[in-house]
Formats: structure tokens, sequence, C-alpha cells
């Protein structure tokens, strides 16, 4: 009888530390970091179809969102689709494309991480040369690959609650580990308050 004792105080040893590392990765995936997988080239070159990213859901809790971070936010039209794209302006800018560069209030945006130029579509959100304000509560966002796409430039800007999280950090393919830079830091000093 001391023997079934002992085997079921260690079971139940077990099934406590399964149940607290259980629930902890839980709370962890729910509400801290989640992680993505990139799919598609619409990010290309700073990120790639199949890499893998971690997604910070609680840095929008204690900071405002900034040009050039890059987000994962649900489809404006279909939410079970998340997307992955670069904010470039922010609620109030002033946003235009014009002979296929980018000017957030009136500024060229010097876009080194981009692999071609900006183009605009017939039928599209933008139209070449016309400034547009971002809403309240809104941001502009586009992908780092411009010609292969699907952004704000198509489908207007999108919600801020529509933002799952901020992505800092790429953990596959081994030789591309580590964390994310925003590229138009020297911008933030424009940042939402």
């Amino acid at each position: 009888m001391k023997v079934v004792k002992v085997i079921i105080d260690f079971v139940m040893d077990i099934l406590e530390t399964v149940v607290f590392i259980g629930s902890f990765f839980i709370v962890v995936y729910l509400f801290i970091v989640q992680p993505n997988q990139v799919k598609g080239a619409s990010m290309e070159p700073s990120f790639y179809s199949n890499d893998y990213i971690l997604t910070s859901k609680i840095t929008y809790k204690l900071r405002p969102p900034k040009r050039g971070d890059v987000i994962v936010f649900e489809s404006p039209k279909n939410p079970d689709i998340e997307y992955i794209k670069r904010i470039i302006a922010l609620p109030g800018d002033s946003f235009m494309v014009k002979n296929s560069q980018v000017y957030v209030n009136n500024k060229l945006i010097m876009e080194n991480y981009i692999s071609a130029s900006t183009n605009l579509w017939d039928g599209g959100y933008l139209k070449e040369g016309v400034p547009i304000m971002v809403p309240d509560n809104y941001l502009f966002v586009m992908g780092d690959n411009r010609p292969r796409s699907s952004d704000s430039r198509e489908f207007g800007p999108v919600t801020i609650q529509s933002i799952i999280g901020l992505v800092f950090y790429r953990y596959y393919p081994p030789n591309k580990t580590g964390w994310i830079k925003n590229p138009l830091s020297w911008l933030v000093s424009y940042a939402i308050s």
C-alpha cells in the first residue's frame, strides 16, 4: 500500500508541474508573445516566406506605434488572415506617393529596406501625387516588397485595434536570428502620443 501512495504522489507532482507549465505557456501565448510564420513574399528582403518571428502583444499597451515598426495585424478583408507589414504613417500624418517615392508630412522617406520602388495600382486607395490624411486610430502600412504586397495602397489605412502585435525577434532560419530593428528610428520623434 505504501508503494501505491508513493507512485500516486509522484504522478500528482508530475501533473502539477505539467499543469503549471501548460498554464504559463497559455498565458504567455494569449497575452504576451505569439509566434508567427511569414507567408508570402510581401516583406522581402526584410523577411522571407517561412521565416519564424515572435510578436509582442503587450508593446502597444506600453507605448504607441512608431513609423518603421513591423506589425502583425488582422486583414481588413478577412479577420481570420494575419498580415505582416511595416507602419509607414501614423494617425494625423499626411501621406503621398509621388514618382514612386514615399512622402510623410511632406518629407521624402529614405527606405533602404525595400526591394523596389513604390508602385500604385489602378483602382487602389492611393492616387499618384495625391496626399491623404491618416485618420485617428488608423495606420498606413506597406510591405517592403512593394510590387508584391497587398497593403494600405490597395485597401486603405488599417485600424490600430486590428494590430495583433509588434514583430520584435526572428528565430528561424538560424542564420538570420536576431532582434528586429526599426529602420525609420529617425522619424520616431513624430510618433503619436
